[in-house]
C-alpha cells in the first residue's frame, strides 16, 4: 500500500496517491487592494472596477468554470491606521480602503452561476443576531443554499470607534461575545421554525402553522433577543460556518463551531502544526477532526513555463507597494512597522489584533523574519504557500503542501485580476484533473453538501448548533425509563 506521505516517492506518483480531492476558493475583497497592496496599479489589473457588478459577475463565472468550491469574500470593518499612527498611508495606497459591503454582491453572482459557493466575512461585533440571522437566511434562500459565513470578531480599533465605542473588545472577550452571538443565531436558524411549519396550503388558506413556531428568548451579557426568526428556514438553515482563528482562544472557538477554517503558515512544518492543533482540538469537542475542511492561503503565479512564471513574478513585484504592505501588516498585527528598520527582525508583541500572525513571524518561525522582507512579493512576504511555476510545477507544489500539512485545499489570493484567476483555471485545473486530485464536475446540492458529500444540507448532529433543533411534532418521544 502506498503511503500518502511517503516522500521517497516521485512527486508525480505521490500526487496520484492522494485520496482526498483538493478544494479551492478564490479569495477576494470588495476593494481595489486586497492581500497585496499596490497591485491595483498594474496595467492589466481590473480591480479599480471593484464597485461594479460586471467585475464580480465575470469573476464568478470564471470561478465556476474552474469548478472552484467558492468565492471567499474578505471584509474589514475599519481603517488601517496603526502604521505611522494615522490613516494617511492606507488612504494614499488603497490599503483595503475604500471597501464596500460584500453581502450585496452575492445575488448578482448567484444569478449567473449554479454551483459556486459564497463565503462572506461579516463582523459580529457590530451586528445584532436578530437582523443578522434574517440577512443570511435570505442569502441562503436566494442562492439555493450556497452561502457560508466567515465568522470574525474584528481587530481594528478604528472600526469600533466608528461605531461609537472607545476601542475594540479585548481579544479573548471578543470570542466570549462570539460564543453568545452564535448561541442566539443558532436558536433563530435552527430552533425558531420547526420542519413542516411552512405549509403554503392555498386550499386551507394557511401559510404557516403557528403551533410549530417558537420565539427565541436569549438574555446574555452582550446580546438580547426576544422574538420569532423573521425568515422561514432556508436550504441550509445555518450557513456553512467558516472561521480563521488560530490563536489559542481562536483555535478553541474554531474547533467547536467551524466547518471550514482558513489558516496560514509560511513553512510546511508551521502549517502542519496549525492543522494538527485544530484537528486535535476538534476531538476535544467530540467532533471528528475531518468534519472540518482546512484551507491554507496560497499565492499562485502560473504560466506555461517556469521561466515565464518567474517573469510574471518579477513584473508583479514591481507593482507591490511596500509602504502600503507594511500598513496592512501593521493593522493585522497591531504593531506599527513604521518604527522598524527594513533589516530589523519582527519582535513578539502581545496585541489586541491577529495574535496568530504575530506568533508566526516570531515564536513559531525557525528564523528571524525581517520587516523589509514582509513587504515584498515573496515566500516570506506571503505568510503562506507561495507557488510560482508551470502548471506541472504548481500542481506538484500544491499537492506536496496538502500531503505534508494535511490541509484540504487553498484560498487563492487575488493578485492581478482577472489574469491570475484565469491562469489558474486554464492551466492548473486541467493539470490537477489529469492527476485525479481535482473534480471534473460539481456535485449537486448545497454548499455544505458539496464540501461534505453524503452529509445532507444541514449542520451535522455533532455540531453544537444542531442541539437547538426541535424534534418533529409527530416524533415519538422516549419515556423517562429510556
Amino acid at each position: 500500500m502506498i503511503s500518502l506521505t511517503d516522500n521517497s516517492l516521485p512527486k508525480r506518483t505521490r500526487s496520484m496517491a492522494r485520496s482526498r480531492e483538493l478544494r479551492f476558493n478564490a479569495f477576494n475583497m470588495m476593494a481595489p487592494s486586497h492581500n497585496w497592496a499596490g497591485l491595483w496599479s498594474h496595467p492589466r489589473d481590473t480591480s479599480l472596477d471593484y464597485n461594479s457588478l460586471d467585475y464580480w459577475v465575470n469573476y464568478a463565472r470564471t470561478a465556476e468554470r474552474g469548478l472552484l468550491d467558492g468565492i471567499f469574500l474578505a471584509d474589514v470593518f475599519g481603517v488601517y491606521d496603526v502604521y505611522a499612527n494615522g490613516p494617511e498611508t492606507a488612504l494614499r495606497h488603497a490599503v483595503q480602503l475604500p471597501n464596500a459591503e460584500p453581502t450585496l454582491l452575492v445575488s448578482a453572482m448567484a444569478l449567473v452561476t449554479k454551483h459556486l459557493g459564497f463565503g462572506i466575512t461579516s463582523n459580529l461585533t457590530h451586528e445584532h443576531p436578530y437582523q443578522f440571522a434574517r440577512r443570511f437566511s435570505t442569502l441562503d434562500h436566494l442562492t439555493g443554499g450556497r452561502i457560508g459565513w466567515n465568522i470574525v470578531t474584528g481587530y481594528l480599533d478604528s472600526g469600533a470607534r466608528g461605531m461609537g465605542l472607545d476601542a475594540n473588545r479585548a481579544h479573548d472577550e471578543r470570542y466570549e461575545a462570539a460564543e453568545e452571538f452564535l448561541a442566539a443565531t443558532y436558536q433563530l436558524w435552527e430552533g425558531s421554525w420547526e420542519d413542516g411549519a411552512v405549509r403554503r396550503d392555498r386550499a386551507a388558506r394557511i401559510f404557516t402553522d403557528p403551533a410549530r413556531i417558537h420565539p427565541v428568548r436569549h438574555n446574555g451579557r452582550h446580546y438580547r433577543v426576544d422574538g420569532i426568526h423573521l425568515a422561514e428556514p432556508s436550504p441550509q438553515r445555518t450557513p456553512l460556518l467558516y472561521q480563521a482563528g488560530t490563536s489559542r482562544r481562536g483555535r478553541a472557538f474554531a474547533a467547536r463551531h467551524a466547518e471550514a477554517i482558513f489558516l496560514n503558515g509560511q513553512t510546511k512544518p508551521m502549517l502542519a502544526r496549525a492543522v494538527r492543533d485544530i484537528r486535535d482540538a476538534a476531538k476535544e469537542f467530540g467532533r471528528d477532526p475531518y468534519d472540518i475542511r482546512l484551507f491554507a492561503g496560497a499565492t499562485v503565479i502560473v504560466a506555461p513555463t517556469r521561466a515565464e512564471a518567474n517573469d510574471l513574478l518579477a513584473e508583479y513585484a514591481e507593482h507591490v507597494d511596500q509602504t502600503g504592505q507594511l500598513a496592512l501588516l501593521s493593522g493585522w498585527t497591531g504593531i506599527d512597522f513604521s518604527t522598524y528598520r527594513p533589516d530589523q527582525a519582527v519582535q513578539y508583541v502581545e496585541s489586541n489584533a491577529i495574535q496568530s500572525m504575530v506568533e508566526n513571524f516570531t515564536v513559531r518561525s525557525d528564523r528571524p523574519v525581517r520587516v523589509g522582507d514582509l513587504a515584498t512579493l515573496s515566500r516570506i512576504g506571503a505568510r503562506s504557500p507561495f507557488v510560482v511555476g508551470s502548471p506541472q510545477n504548481v500542481a506538484d507544489e500544491l499537492i506536496a503542501w496538502a500531503d505534508e500539512t494535511d490541509v484540504d485545499g487553498f484560498n487563492l489570493f487575488r493578485l492581478v485580476a482577472p489574469e491570475s484567476l484565469d491562469g489558474f483555471v486554464d492551466l492548473v485545473v486541467p493539470e490537477l484533473q489529469s492527476r485525479g486530485v481535482y473534480k471534473t464536475a460539481y456535485r449537486e446540492g448545497t454548499l455544505r453538501e458539496k464540501l461534505f458529500p453524503g452529509r445532507g444540507p444541514r449542520l451535522h448532529v455533532t455540531h453544537p448548533g444542531a442541539g437547538y433543533r426541535h424534534a418533529p411534532a409527530n416524533a415519538v418521544q422516549p419515556s423517562a425509563a429510556e
